[in-house]
């Protein structure tokens, strides 16, 4: 049977117009079909606690799918703050589009309860991360780039690393510069890729994130000559706890879902390396969860994937351990 054309077109009309709808439920857009992303609430960064304190003050809302609280959940990780903050995992709830949490918190059973509880207005999205005061029922920072440099602020053992120095001038300017870059281009980025509206939107995004990651391979292969093997220096800062969620789910999620697939990692082999080294720092492979991260991503995001058929893609184990080239499938 041959469906006429003009029932082909209609029918195409009509599947956009819902799309967009869906669309601007997922995020917003500028005029130009440009996605861009909701300010984060709780954004301001209070004064720091006097001591660590216990974990029965302090506790960090994550969830293992999303990137924002990933690099907040490493930031902790990586400074040692178990014995401070305590860590509640959330847990996506698609069909409602809310986090919900396995045990009641302050008495609430979803992130959108605690942010009321909290006295957030009712129309303001509840996302992840978010750390919360006990005592207080209060939200102290929820908004991921502020929570890293809390948290990397915080009272924490002796051996923890200063991830955002203020001296030498040199790297913390390039701390600054290249955590600027990631967020726009790289962070955001593969969501401007794959929420873009037209495809003018898109080759924006994607000329901008794939010319990121040229700078970043640059840089890092110049450190290879000096042998030091981070973004700014001998030592790991923000800049590289920032980039390295996006990264981690590059060929898992956002190359195929996204369209970000014009060169994938294994083309930037000082990017592939420098990548292992993160993923094989202390506690850095606890909080990766490539399982869940393709069950979210394809099971939720209905606008871009309404089958939501979640495809086979490549172990994590081959993207962490393996040399750089292509990856088995």
């Amino acid at each position: 049977m041959t469906i006429p054309a003009a029932v082909v077109a209609a029918a195409r009309a009509g599947w956009r117009w819902q799309w967009l709808q869906l669309m601007g439920g997922l995020g917003p857009a500028d005029a130009d079909g440009q996605y861009q992303r909701p300010p984060s609430p709780f954004a301001a960064l209070p004064p720091l606690p006097a001591s660590a304190g216990d974990a029965d003050g302090h506790v960090l809302v994550v969830g293992r799918s999303c990137p924002w609280a990933h690099r907040a959940w490493l930031t902790w990780r990586l400074r040692g703050l178990a014995d401070s903050i305590a860590l509640v995992v959330a847990e996506p709830d698609p069909a409602a589009g809310r986090w919900v949490l396995a045990e009641p918190l302050l008495g609430c059973r979803t992130l959108q309860e605690l942010y009321r509880h909290a006295g957030a207005d009712p129309s303001q999205r509840a996302t992840v991360p978010v750390l919360l005061e006990r005592g207080s029922g209060r939200i102290v920072v929820g908004e991921s780039a502020r929570l890293m440099e809390l948290l990397n602020a915080w009272p924490a053992p002796a051996t923890a690393p200063d991830l955002n120095p203020a001296q030498p001038a040199a790297v913390a300017e390039a701390i600054t510069h290249w955590r600027g870059r990631f967020q726009h281009a790289v962070n955001d980025g593969v969501y401007r890729c794959g929420f873009a509206r037209n495809q003018a939107a898109y080759d924006r995004a994607e000329a901008e994130l794939f010319a990121a990651l040229e700078a970043a391979e640059a840089a890092l292969l110049a450190r290879d000559a000096t042998e030091e093997p981070w973004l700014c220096g001998a030592r790991l800062s923000l800049a590289d706890v920032q980039l390295f969620p996006t990264l981690i789910r590059l060929e898992l999620v956002y190359a195929p879902l996204f369209g970000v697939s014009r060169r994938p990692l294994w083309q930037f082999p000082a990017l592939w390396r420098w990548r292992q080294r993160f993923y094989n720092l202390p506690g850095v492979a606890d909080c990766c969860f490539d399982q869940a991260w393709r069950a979210d991503y394809f099971g939720a995001l209905f606008p871009l994937h309404p089958s939501g058929i979640v495809p086979a893609g490549p172990p994590l184990a081959t993207l962490v351990h393996g040399q750089p080239g292509a990856p088995s499938p």
